[in-house]
């Protein structure tokens, strides 16, 4: 299944004409929601739906609704609320308690596929922007706007949506950001669960290793790029394709040292260091550098205190702490676990 936006609209855009499809987006909530406003489904006339915007309980009534818009053209709105009794998802237990909008449009070639096609090539692009859809009064043959912004670069991954005001019509104005790119340095076998999770999440991911036993593509089938270049044509690379993090696990101080000092002056969000504190210690020192030296936030040892040794325990440890820092968020338990009774 495939959830980012990327993913969904580099899979919706071959097959684009093929079949009729329909976009399922977010537009109010109120009280909760599995998803955030702004949330994104596409479903086709052959059933497959990319995407969702609930935990899976919402899904086939919208594609129900989803097919009268194709036959139509014509859009509309929904609504499922869990607060009302005699609401079908309050009768069925479904749904997070609140109440959830939806807006449905049909994609085509005569209202400009609502310009995905602009936002899949900005998203390919590594290139941010703002995408606009009028849900009041609604327009029966669908709205839909992108216009590249690139001071959005550089922002939290939240993708952060609302509802404005446009010349008397009520838009819902979604950011869109390009998914992180993330290199690991080293290629060694306890970087693929590194790897397998971050694309998991619609990460973009770059392995470099010069040594040539390591990084195989049959062990890192997806990645975006498998590099054997020199460190400092590896930091031209990050400033060229806005590299967002890395992750030096290479299990050798030299080549460790050799990516750390090439990166001290590159805008990372995060930059790892696996292993032990004296371990971090060998590797600044072998940089010739230090902490306070580096552009960007450096973490060693690396990830959250989860538990666990093996190499997938650590790869979501790490993960986790690199999702936390790109959100913005302190990585605690939501109902404050271990710090207060039940």
């Amino acid at each position: 299944m495939v959830t980012d936006l990327k993913s969904i609209l580099n899979t919706w855009y071959p097959n684009r004409d093929n079949q009729e499809w329909v976009l399922a987006t977010l537009y109010k909530i109120e009280g909760s929601s599995y998803r955030k406003l702004g949330a994104m489904m596409l479903i086709s006339s052959l059933g497959e739906r990319l995407g969702m915007l609930s935990g899976g309980c919402l899904e086939a009534d919208i594609q129900r609704h989803a097919k009268q818009v194709m036959s139509t053209l014509s859009s509309k709105t929904i609504s499922y609320d869990a607060t009302d009794e005699d609401d079908l998802t309050f009768q069925l237990g479904i749904g997070c308690g609140g109440i959830v909008h939806i807006l449905l449009q049909p994609i085509h070639k005569a209202n400009d596929y609502l310009q995905l096609e602009l936002v899949s090539k900005a998203l390919n692009e590594n290139k941010p922007g703002r995408y606009l859809q009028q849900v009041s009064p609604i327009l029966p043959a669908g709205s839909g706007v992108f216009t590249q912004n690139d001071e959005l670069h550089g922002l939290s991954m939240n993708r952060k949506a609302q509802l404005v005001e446009l010349q008397g019509a009520t838009c819902l104005q979604t950011s869109i950001y390009p998914p992180p790119h993330l290199l690991i340095v080293g290629g060694g076998a306890d970087a693929v669960p590194v790897y397998t999770f971050a694309k998991q999440l619609g990460w973009s991911v770059t392995v470099w290793d010069t040594r040539a036993a390591n990084a195989k593509r049959q062990y890192f089938k997806n990645a975006d790029a498998i590099l054997r270049i020199t460190p400092n044509e590896l930091k031209e690379y990050c400033i060229t394709h806005k590299v967002d993090t890395a992750i030096l696990m290479a299990h050798s101080v030299e080549l460790d040292a050799s990516t750390l000092a090439q990166f001290k002056d590159v805008p990372f969000k995060y930059i790892g260091l696996l292993g032990p504190k004296h371990r971090r210690e060998q590797v600044l020192e072998h940089a010739n550098t230090r902490v306070s030296q580096i552009k960007s936030p450096v973490f060693g040892p690396v990830g959250l205190n989860l538990g666990g040794d093996s190499p997938e325990s650590i790869a979501l440890s790490l993960i986790s702490e690199i999702h936390a820092v790109l959100c913005d968020k302190d990585a605690q338990s939501l109902s404050h676990w271990g710090q207060e009774p039940c």
